[in-house]
């Protein structure tokens, strides 16, 4: 959809002030707002921390109807949500954590209210309910986040995004912006062609990050080399770990020498975490030892220093995390520490994340048993998974689980979503048939029953999300008392109850199949086994490699042609010592030889085996410095 462009930027600039506050853009936003405007389809890509959310929210503004924005990240989408409501401005979000009647009541707001913001996970564009609704929205913008995860050469494919192509084709008026700060030029190609774009439009932010000095430690006693880090570098941090043990660990032996450092992982309960990250995040601790479960949402800006103790499997990861660093502009340091076996252990992980084919059959067995999905049904449905709680139960290695799940994904059967808050959930245990049956002496047990079958559909073949404050409402109990006659009917096998909760949830795309019929593509299989075969050896050579600019490396790695050094990082701070001890050398050079008799300049330049522009530039600036000068016959000497 197009707008009229008069005096847009006035309109720009005061929508911006108005809803945000800024008086002015970041680098490379209003190329892209002003791309929409237009009606263009945009590929936008932007580093972590460059304003990716202003791009679709301020043309939005600007425009009449709607903005669906799709994103995986659903601790994000609640966020955003959140903040535009405490702006004013009318936003909802769906995903699997909802109940059926929360997502009808948001997506009829989209259909006859005034939202102007629509957030959706992936997962829920192929569900009947919003298929039917989305063709009667006023949809004027279609804003793909992560756009990356479209593509099968991305390091995060998911097949639930293709979805967003025939989405796309429900919406001929609207136009796509994709946003996504990690994409090769490969994976731009293929963001556009699944996103049937009418034509090639990519406007790049630069990946730069000049206040950040990158450095590689090779090391063989990390915590030695991290104390020195965290003791050289005031101000706040984050270590990253791999492993949620090594994180308490660490965070452990940091605290024991006098740092103060607290650790983070998905195993805390959900309040711990949130306790921890604010804490960390007003500043009561400097350091966070976290797995890459910390990271999204994040918004401190003065974080210095980012130490990755274990190695990304990817340059996009590591680009990420160790771009939360310096978001405040001020010097920041990203530092990797790498020991001499850590390419023997990233061989071994990688061996045991591809599982053979018998044993992924063999997980998505366990994984249906686990959350008690029969064959032939938990097509559409969404359960709660706690994956650690299986590997522990089925003895079984997560990285091999992992691996396995994303498979599974990769051929549409589940998704296994990041974790949310999740409503309470409920399944009748007996029929309904059986249900009348039953002799139930206490009158408010029948009442809460019957308020339950009036209200969820479904609710003897699967589990549907309640609402507990809801079933209060149309009962005339408190919610308390609601709670307590649910356990009550669950301890007497009436039904199975899942209390409201935090966990991810692992959505079925298909009902659940026999074993035997379960089949993983050989290409799919094989492809991305190749393709994070390639991640990490581009992650490796990141880290070996001692004679390109660190920031130059990952520049490329994004398409960026024309990246220059950052002057800043540990490769460039060699480079100039090199050239500053190679300049002393030279000038001492030429001192010696002027020592034993006047030369001219060109009998300088024969006797030394180096360039003659460099040696003409050192005389140049001994001369300027005063320590030699020409005399009449045109020969230099030393000034005494």
């Amino acid at each position: 959809m197009r707008v009229n462009m008069e005096n847009i930027e006035e309109r720009l600039l005061d929508t911006l002030k108005e809803y945000w506050g800024y008086d002015s853009f970041r680098p490379g936003q209003e190329a892209i707002i002003r791309s929409i405007l237009r009606g263009e389809d945009t590929l936008a890509l932007m580093p972590t921390g460059g304003g990716k959310s202003l791009t679709y929210q301020v043309p939005t503004m600007a425009m009449e109807g709607l903005c669906i924005v799709v994103t995986p990240l659903i601790a994000l989408m609640k966020d955003q949500v959140d903040r535009l409501k405490r702006q004013q401005i009318p936003a909802v979000a769906i995903h699997s954590g909802l109940s059926l009647r929360q997502i009808d009541i948001a997506l009829d707001n989209c259909v006859y209210g005034d939202v102007k913001f629509l957030y959706i996970a992936p997962e829920r564009l192929a569900t009947e309910a919003f298929r039917l609704r989305v063709q009667r929205m006023n949809v004027t913008l279609l804003a793909v986040d992560e756009a990356h995860c479209i593509s099968q050469w991305g390091y995060d494919f998911r097949p639930s995004y293709l979805r967003i192509g025939e989405i796309r084709a429900m919406l001929p008026k609207a136009t796509v912006l994709a946003l996504t700060a990690s994409a090769t030029d490969l994976v731009a190609e293929d963001i556009m062609r699944h996103l049937k774009f009418e034509r090639q439009n990519i406007i790049r932010s630069s990946f730069a990050r000049p206040n950040i000095s990158f450095a590689v430690r090779h090391t063989d006693d990390k915590q030695e080399q991290l104390l020195r880090i965290l003791n050289g570098v005031d101000g706040s941090g984050i270590v990253y770990m791999r492993s949620r043990e090594g994180c308490e660990q660490l965070a452990e032996m940091l605290h024991s020498n006098g740092i103060s450092a607290s650790y983070y992982h998905a195993g805390l309960p959900h309040t711990e975490r949130n306790l921890r990250q604010e804490e960390w995040s007003q500043g009561r601790v400097r350091i966070m030892v976290a797995t890459n479960a910390f990271g999204m949402g994040i918004d401190k800006a003065d974080v210095r220093s980012v130490v990755h103790y274990t190695m990304c499997d990817s340059l996009e990861s590591y680009y990420q995390e160790a771009g939360r660093a310096g978001r405040d502009g001020k010097r920041s340091y990203a530092v990797l520490l790498v020991a001499s076996d850590d390419n023997s252990r990233i061989v071994r992980r990688f061996e045991q994340e591809f599982p053979p084919l018998d044993t992924i059959k063999s997980v998505y067995e366990k994984v249906c048993d686990f959350v008690q999905v029969a064959v032939g049904d938990g097509l559409y449905a969404s359960m709660i998974f706690n994956i650690h709680e299986f590997c522990r139960r089925e003895r079984l290695y997560i990285g091999t689980v992992r691996q396995v799940l994303e498979l599974l994904e990769l051929n549409n059967y589940l998704t296994l979503t990041e974790e949310m808050e999740n409503p309470a959930r409920v399944m009748f245990s007996v029929s309904r048939d059986d249900l009348y049956r039953i002799r139930i002496d206490r009158q408010d047990l029948d009442h809460i029953i019957r308020t339950i079958l009036r209200l969820y559909n479904g609710i003897f073949t699967e589990f549907r999300a309640i609402d507990e404050h809801e079933i209060a409402v149309m009962s005339g109990y408190t919610t308390e008392r609601v709670k307590e006659l649910l356990k009550l009917m669950w301890q007497m096998r009436i039904i199975r109850y899942v209390p409201a909760n935090s966990s991810p949830l692992l959505f079925f795309n298909e009902e659940r199949l026999p074993t035997k019929d379960l089949y993983i593509a050989p290409e799919t299989y094989l492809q991305r086994k190749r393709l994070i075969s390639e991640r990490f050896e581009k992650m490796t050579g990141y880290a070996s490699q001692q004679t390109t600019c660190r920031s130059v490396f990952m520049q490329q790695y994004f398409g960026d042609k024309e990246a220059v050094p950052c002057g800043v990082c540990d490769i460039c701070l060699e480079h100039k010592r090199r050239n500053k001890e190679s300049k002393n050398a030279l000038t001492e050079n030429i001192l010696h030889l002027l020592r034993s008799k006047p030369m001219t300049s060109r009998e300088v330049c024969r006797e030394i085996k180096r360039d003659p522009h460099t040696i003409a530039q050192a005389i140049e600036e001994l001369q300027e410095n005063g320590k030699i000068s020409a005399s009449i016959s045109g020969k230099l000497i030393i000034n005494e």
